[in-house]
């Protein structure tokens, strides 16, 4: 046939015969095109049900199928059927683990697809759907099938006592996942963390995780948070634990206002202990054993009705709880009269005192300054000079009034000579004076004193 190609062909050999390998391969494909049609990867989740299709294609040949079968490969065992369909026997489940769970959704040879109820973790595996054919042989698909679970998840702080020692004060568990999940702590306290994984029988996976630290008693109610992260979740899961650590008391004595004077009522003391667990017993004592007639006790309360010589002594305080006991010591003073309480000044009123003094100095500063900036101002030689007098024939005459004529000719009034006003009404210039024009720099433009 693939001579007769190449004979009917058009074109040189070596095109030819690439075409004629071509046409080959083409041929083999079709034969070999036959194939079952399968998912790769489905994931499903205990008492579930979940659909496991598969599809003949045969490419337009004329293969020829006689049953098919559903083999199943568990993730740590051996192959076996557990569904058959054959057109002319019917179905069969030989596998009793799945033979009340299986179903064919199709009576038909061609789409012998499978449903699989109730869902359990060990069904995970491969599912392989093979067909018995003629003349091709055996043509199979495999899907493997995931099955996922949820984890469960708790968490819880344990009760420990303050000490020296790394312990756990803390535990946090995902059980029965799968896949494994991850844990998280987080907190502030400054501990650490181990975490351990075990594998169940039906392929789920269990992680425990544990918080750890040296407890003190200031570690007691401070928080740490699990948090846990898994691929079936749609977020992570948190929760948050108050650590409880036990310690025994420790006391403190208060009230005492150094003003117990003789006559007094109502002097009272207070004997405050942190502990946990909480104390059991509160005592009060004295120096000398027992108690004051005067004074009343109420719990942890010690009041005093009345103030006299016999509460001038030292007062103990003694807690107890399960892990120990603590005591604190006070020694009053009865003094005669009343201590008068002394006023402090207010804080408010002596910063505001020091501010207006600092501005009040600030201010004087600056007007001493701008008096001594004014006076050297105003003192000393002008800055500007005065022009020079301009002598006669300049271009500018000066005019001097009458207050002035009289402060240059020694405050007598101006007089004219005769000659002078002759020579205002002649021609001849020989009886002026000399030219105003001639006299020398530096000499006065004034005239002599004319003597009538």
């Amino acid at each position: 046939m693939a001579k007769g190609y190449a004979a009917r062909w058009p074109g040189s050999p070596g095109k030819n015969a690439w075409m004629v390998a071509a046409v080959i391969i083409l041929t083999a494909q079709g034969v070999v095109a036959q194939k079952v049609r399968v998912e790769e990867e489905l994931e499903a989740y205990p008492t579930e049900s979940v659909d496991l299709r598969c599809e003949f294609v045969d490419g337009g040949s004329l293969t020829k199928l006689t049953q098919v079968s559903w083999i199943w490969e568990p993730v740590d065992g051996q192959r076996d059927n557990i569904a058959v369909f054959h057109p002319t026997y019917g179905q069969s489940f030989p596998n009793m683990a799945f033979k009340d769970r299986v179903i064919f959704l199709h009576k038909e040879l061609r789409i012998p697809s499978i449903r699989i109820n109730n869902l359990r973790m060990s069904d995970a595996g491969r599912y392989t759907c093979e067909y018995a054919t003629y003349p091709s042989g055996n043509e199979q698909g495999t899907t493997t099938l995931i099955m996922l679970a949820k984890p469960k998840n708790s968490a819880r702080a344990v009760t420990v006592q303050a000490g020296s020692r790394s312990v756990a004060v803390a535990r946090c568990e995902a059980a029965d996942g799968k896949p494994a999940a991850t844990i998280q702590w987080l907190s502030s306290v400054g501990g650490n963390h181990s975490t351990t994984i075990s594998n169940g029988s039906d392929g789920t996976v269990t992680v425990r995780s544990e918080y750890r630290l040296v407890p003190t008693a200031a570690d007691n109610g401070r928080e740490v948070i699990c948090r846990v992260e898994q691929r079936t979740q749609d977020r992570p899961w948190t929760e948050v634990l108050r650590l409880s650590v036990e310690y025994p008391p420790t006391v403190t004595i208060e009230g005492y206002d150094n003003n117990w004077y003789v006559g007094r009522s109502d002097a009272v003391l207070f004997c405050q202990a942190k502990a946990n667990p909480e104390p059991t017993t509160i005592t009060w004592t004295t120096a000398s054993g027992s108690l004051p007639d005067t004074v009343v006790v109420e719990h942890n309360k010690l009041m005093v009705r009345k103030v006299d010589d016999a509460v001038n002594t030292t007062f103990t305080c003694e807690v107890k709880n399960k892990h120990g006991a603590s005591r604190q010591t006070l020694t009053t003073f009865v003094i005669e009269e009343k201590r008068e309480p002394v006023e402090e000044p207010q804080t408010g009123a002596v910063v505001g005192g020091i501010l207006g003094t600092l501005i009040l100095i600030g201010a004087v500063i600056a007007i001493v300054f701008l008096i001594r900036k004014y006076q050297q101002n105003t003192e000393g030689p002008p800055k500007h000079k005065p022009p020079p007098p301009v002598k006669a024939g300049s271009s500018t005459e000066m005019i001097l009034d009458e207050d002035a004529n009289e402060a240059l000719n020694g405050g007598a009034p101006p007089v004219l000579n005769k000659d002078a006003a002759d020579g205002h009404h002649g021609n001849d210039s020989s009886n002026h004076g000399p030219s105003s024009a001639n006299i020398p720099r530096g000499e006065s433009f004034v005239s002599t004193p004319m003597y009538v």
